[in-house]
């Protein structure tokens, strides 16, 4: 399933939105659509190829225009101040006109002059600088997809009537002008709101402008400064101190101190050599690279992580289900509410004027049609699906982009409601609470020689971390070769066996090897608790029947493990250690950082049967871990957090991954997805809350179409500086 993404202009809430899905969806080569309001973008899914007039054309017949990105992108923010300051420059001259005749009883004009004049000035503005208000009007009847622009449209056009009519020796009053200022106002608002629905997109922009920028490519030997952009996959780069990596790749030659802070969010300096990897648009600080160019274009880290972002917020979290529902009939139930409105007033005028008497303004004493047409309109502009649609992108982006900037990667949108009720966090041990990087420190053994040839035979053919730390502790003390094995067996989360000499050799556990037929002394089981007991884990080695000796590894605490477990604890959830290793060295690390309960000894299908048993008690449920051998445990929790190391974020059963596997990033992911959703339950609540206060008093005529439209837009901005105050949260 191919994908594509396109600018488009023309949307302003969350009816838009669901019209331009609804348009593409039609479309039979369309799989999925994710369209997001507060970026303006369309993420389409093709299961066919299909070009983009074809895309084009649907978008454009349901009032919206597609912008190829490949092509110069119109300025929308741009034209909209341009369309903002003509209106101005036509309705302040309207307002003054109509507040000298209302307050003052200066007429400037002749009546019928007078009455030209407001209809000519308010006609250029609603039909010539609001055509596509206009436009989208007509559109939406031709199509039936209405939107806000609907809204204000049929409003203004019925305004601009009542001037008409009045020309025409109508008995009605005139509203043209009122009109013409709710155009003027939506202008207003419209620009406001692209602004600071901009302002929730600059955590992309600031990833995305924290590449590099030119490169300096090796050619035989000479260096030539090229542009980033035009550099390929197995390309030689010269990055000098205090320059950026040009894009992800490996280091060739050198070593230097990077700062990898803009993926980690950590503040100190990695070390990196010959041999490891680096990411586009870190900075070295002190040496002079080599580096090999590995991914270019949005194979990158960096464009990787945008698309991310971009993807969690036009994802439809399950609160936002209720909205959408809500958004699919409230254009058209505004439109029938605004009939009723028009019939009460016109055919019940004794009933509704009473409202009259408790708030005696806006139109008192004018006649029933037109009190009919003046609440009509307010009730049509007052309505406000923009906050409905911009309450849990904007949310969203802001919280994600936050995450990002402290190395936090959230896949889906869903996995941030689900955070909020976390009462559990479960951990692995190995590369999660601790390095991951084990070491032989000790050996217990009555024969030396045999211990090292035997367990070099059989773990050398083992991917096992464990199996590699013992083979870089005896190789070098090894100058032989050795027979080959036979009937090689691998028991995950215990051991392995094989035939070596007709007998049959055995490495892994204690219990292992037991299980095994190994005859384990008393004497050494002494000195192996004693090993144990201090956090150290045991990989003994069984020949014939017969216990040979064990290796004394540990893999050190990570210098964080003990401060994010703190933190955690303080949010008051618990927390669970799972591991494979034994239980002297799982009690020992569990007391060292904290942990409240952990279980030792565990295969990876027992890891997934506790947080299936944790989850049948109710417990919503974190796990986390380092994404590879955890992958099953990560999708069984509700939310799975991977370990990255930096430029492994596609760890596809997370629905979280924290870049430099940093666990203090557990607690701060906890934080934003949180303080995110809350805010999402805000901005939906005042969007309703507002709606359901605002639309009967309309239609009882206690607000003038004016003071509706500001409302209106002050519900929607309110929204949107609702959720950039996310950008302010504390995560210490």
């Amino acid at each position: 399933m191919r994908e594509v993404k396109y600018k488009v202009e023309g949307m302003h809430c969350a009816s838009c939105v669901m019209n331009v899905e609804k348009a593409l969806l039609s479309l039979k080569e369309i799989e999925k659509v994710n369209v997001d309001l507060s970026s303006k973008s369309a993420r389409i899914y093709l299961k066919d190829s299909i070009d983009f007039n074809t895309l084009y054309n649907a978008v454009k017949k349901a009032g919206y225009e597609l912008i190829d990105e490949e092509k110069k992108e119109i300025d929308y923010l741009k034209k909209e101040r341009l369309r903002l300051i003509y209106s101005i420059l036509i309705s302040v001259p309207l307002m003054l006109k109509m507040v000298l005749e209302m307050l003052f009883h200066i007429k400037l004009f002749p009546e019928f002059i007078g009455m030209f004049v407001d209809l000519l000035l308010s006609g250029v503005l609603i039909f010539v600088l609001g055509f596509p208000i206009i436009k989208a009007t007509i559109m939406a009847f031709r199509n039936f997809y209405f939107s806000m622009d609907s809204l204000i449209g049929i409003g203004s056009i019925a305004a601009f009537a009542t001037g008409f009519l009045k020309m025409l020796n109508f008995d009605i009053q005139d509203f043209s002008i009122i009109g013409a200022m709710i155009v003027t106002i939506n202008f207003i608002g419209n620009y406001i709101k692209e602004m600071s629905t901009g302002k929730a997109g600059e955590a992309i922009k600031k990833l995305a402008q924290l590449g590099a920028k030119e490169a300096h490519l090796l050619v035989d030997g000479d260096v030539v400064n090229i542009p980033v952009e035009n550099l390929e996959i197995g390309d030689i780069v010269l990055v000098r101190p205090g320059e950026k990596i040009p894009s992800d790749g490996i280091i060739i030659e050198g070593e230097a101190s990077i700062d990898e802070s803009m993926v980690s969010g950590e503040p100190l300096p990695v070390d990196k050599k010959n041999g490891d990897k680096v990411i586009g648009a870190t900075i070295n600080i002190n040496g002079i690279l080599k580096v090999k160019i590995e991914k270019v274009g949005e194979e990158t880290f960096l464009s990787q992580v945008i698309k991310m972002i971009e993807n969690v917020s036009a994802s439809k979290v399950p609160i936002q289900q209720l909205a959408d529902k809500i958004t699919s009939i409230f254009v058209p139930l505004i439109l029938i509410l605004s009939v009723i409105t028009f019939c009460l007033w016109y055919f019940l005028p004794e009933l509704m004027q009473r409202f009259q008497v408790i708030f005696p303004w806006v139109v008192s004493g004018a006649d029933r049609f037109s009190n009919a047409i003046f609440s009509s309109i307010a009730t049509l502009v007052i309505a406000c699906p923009c906050a409905l649609g911009l309450a849990t992108p904007t949310a969203l982006m802001i919280g994600m982009g936050k995450s990002a900037l402290n190395g936090i990667l959230v896949r889906n949108g869903e996995a941030i409601q689900r955070m909020k009720e976390v009462d559990t966090v479960v951990f692995d041990k190995t590369g999660t609470i601790t390095l991951g990087k084990p070491v032989v420190v000790n050996f217990i053994t009555d024969d030396r020689n045999s211990l090292f040839k035997l367990a070099y035979v059989i773990e050398s053919l083992s991917t096992h971390p464990l199996a590699k730390a013992i083979i870089d502790f005896i190789k070098p003390n090894l100058n032989e070769s050795f027979n080959s094995l036979e009937k090689f067996e691998n028991f995950p989360g215990k051991g392995i066996k094989a035939i070596y000499e007709s007998k049959e050799l055995v490495a892994g556990s204690i219990n292992f090897l037991k299980e095994e037929g190994v005859y384990v002394s008393e004497n050494y089981i002494e000195s192996l608790k004693e090993f144990s007991g201090k956090g150290m884990t045991l990989v003994g080695i069984g020949f014939d029947g017969k216990f040979i000796g064990a290796f004394v590894i540990t893999d050190d605490i990570k210098s964080d493990s003990i401060e994010g477990i703190r933190l955690i604890h303080s949010l008051g959830i618990k927390s669970i250690m799972l591991t494979g290793d034994n239980r002297y060295s799982a009690e020992y690390i569990a007391k060292k950082v904290g942990i409240d309960e952990f279980y030792s000894e565990l295969l990876p299908q027992d890891k997934i049967n506790i947080i299936k048993e944790l989850q049948n008690k109710g417990r919503k449920v974190v796990m986390v871990g380092d994404g590879i051998n955890d992958a099953p445990s990560l999708k069984q929790a509700d939310v799975g957090i991977a370990i990255g190391t930096g430029v492994d974020i596609a760890i596809e059963a997370a629905d979280i991954s924290l870049v430099g596997g940093n666990l203090v990033g557990v607690y701060k992911a906890i934080i934003i997805s949180k303080k995110t959703f809350e805010k999402i339950k805000q901005n939906l609540f005042w969007a309703f809350f507002y709606n359901i206060i605002a639309i009967p008093l309309a239609m009882i005529g206690v607000l003038h179409p004016l003071i509706a439209e500001i409302a209106m837009i002050v519900s929607s901005i309110n929204v949107v500086f609702n959720s950039l105050r996310l950008k302010y949260i504390r995560l210490d």
